[in-house]
């Protein structure tokens, strides 16, 4: 079989087949030097490594093609394969099809990190109360498909899952949730048709006795309920007759059949902003769903600060407090992080643009906004679109700068105390970082160092 990409998915992959005895092929499009670090991680298997390019005779004795995460599902390769009548796969795939586990999907546009870390925690709990164990991961942490071995019947397992893994896949979860449905990732998926489809297979699989959880608050989630089969239930901010989560007199409730639960005050959710309120619903209905109990649904929730790169607290320096939301990809991730927020804003925006509308953005940047820091590649564009939407209070001061360290430091001398410092860029990490997650880290030390 062949594995196409070497990272995190690819690894896994790799060694699930290797240990069972299988000949594996790794190829990925970087060099032997690039990819040292993690050919030694795996010097433990038996593996040929076809390296730096994708050869024409790859799949002449393949029986299976898998492709990790950031492989793109129309790589000629895998037209390829599928034209030669090869499976194409991935990790995700290969859990569902080898666990006996009931399994939690979890996707969206947006929230789904924070939703699916939500529901680990209850799950944890629940898991503690059944004598059982509890297992979190797929897009999120890491692949399941490592762990599958050990998963037993009875435990809780819960998986992040993409668009990227997605649209692959022929099989759905147990219980499949779509948080919400708003433009991203259309410079992979190139239509906004195509990534509503991707992302709907995780509905597109599921029976009658399956379970699906979709956002009452949100369009594009809710208009997906006639591709329900199973049992539905939602969430969102209103009351609502059908089974699922809402807010009523300042708690959180939940709906199951004729039955009313009274989960907790609305206090008790330490997460900020509007989005992670839907989140808390929107893992209250998927553990409602699980049939968990409200001690475990409350205990998830109780302490929960957030994930990483999620709207992250990182220091209070001279009256201002500087928020890392390097997750924010996206101009949507970046409204949703103004929205939770009362404070006058220092908003550092940068990054790669995934070709997605940014007149929303800019409109409220310009209601919101104090001062604006422009870096990286998307930076000329944002600054045109500002000037083009013609003279407005707000923001008080554009500044474009070559990169995050840059806007760090501009950011720590326009501030001023009371002032919120957010790095919310609104496109992806690639022309400075290898990911979202290096760039919130290169962030927090450029902060923590001020």
């Amino acid at each position: 079989m062949v594995v196409l990409g070497l990272a995190r998915q690819g690894k896994a992959l790799a060694r699930y087949f290797a240990v069972q005895g299988a000949e594996v092929i790794v190829s990925d499009l970087r060099s032997r030097e690039q990819l040292s670090e993690q050919i030694d991680e795996m010097a433990d298997l038996k593996l040929e490594y076809r390296l730096g390019a994708h050869p024409d005779d790859l799949l002449k004795q393949a029986d299976l093609l898998c492709l990790s995460g950031g492989v793109p599902a129309d790589l000629p390769l895998a037209e390829q394969a599928r034209l030669q009548g090869i499976p194409v796969s991935n990790d995700s795939q290969l859990f569902l099809e080898a666990t006996d586990a009931p399994v939690i999907g979890i996707t969206g546009s947006a929230g789904k990190t924070t939703t699916t870390q939500l529901v680990g925690r209850m799950a944890q709990a629940e898991a503690d109360r059944r004598g059982v164990r509890a297992w979190v991961g797929g897009n999120i942490g890491h692949p399941l498909l490592a762990e599958v071995a050990q998963i037993d019947n009875d435990d809780l397992v819960v998986m992040e899952l993409s668009s990227f893994q997605l649209e692959i896949m022929t099989l759905s979860p147990q219980i499949s949730a779509l948080l919400n449905l708003t433009p991203n990732h259309l410079d992979r998926h190139r239509s906004m048709a195509a990534y509503t489809e991707a992302k709907a297979r995780i509905l597109a699989f599921q029976g009658e006795s399956d379970s699906a959880v979709l956002g009452r608050d949100d369009p594009g989630s809710w208009a997906m309920q006639d591709r329900v089969v199973g049992r539905l239930l939602s969430f969102g901010a209103r009351p609502h007759a059908g089974e699922g989560s809402y807010l009523e007199n300042g708690e959180v409730r939940l709906l199951l059949g004729s039955q009313e639960r009274r989960l907790f005050p609305v206090e008790d959710i330490e997460l900020r902003g509007p989005h992670n309120l839907l989140n808390v619903l929107a893992a209250c209905a998927i553990a409602g769903a699980a049939e968990m109990s409200d001690e475990s649904i409350a205990t998830g929730v109780q302490g929960f600060t957030g994930v990483e790169h999620r709207l992250e607290f990182v220091r209070q320096l001279n009256g201002v407090d500087y928020y890392n939301d390097s997750i924010a990809t996206a101009p949507e991730r970046t409204i949703a992080a103004i929205r939770s927020f009362g404070e006058p804003l220092v908003l550092l925006i940068g990054g790669r643009d995934k070709d997605l509308d940014w007149a929303p953005l800019v409109e409220l940047i310009r209601q919101r906004v104090d001062h604006l820091i422009l870096f990286g590649e998307l930076a000329p564009m944002v600054e045109r679109l500002i000037r083009e939407a013609g003279p407005s209070e707000r923001p008080g001061a554009v500044e474009t700068v070559d990169g995050l360290e840059q806007a760090v430091a501009a950011a720590a001398s326009a501030a001023q105390p009371g002032e919120i410092v957010l790095l919310s860029p609104g496109g992806t990490s690639f022309d400075e970082f290898v990911d979202f997650a290096a760039r919130g880290e290169r962030f927090k030390q450029l902060v923590n160092a001020l």
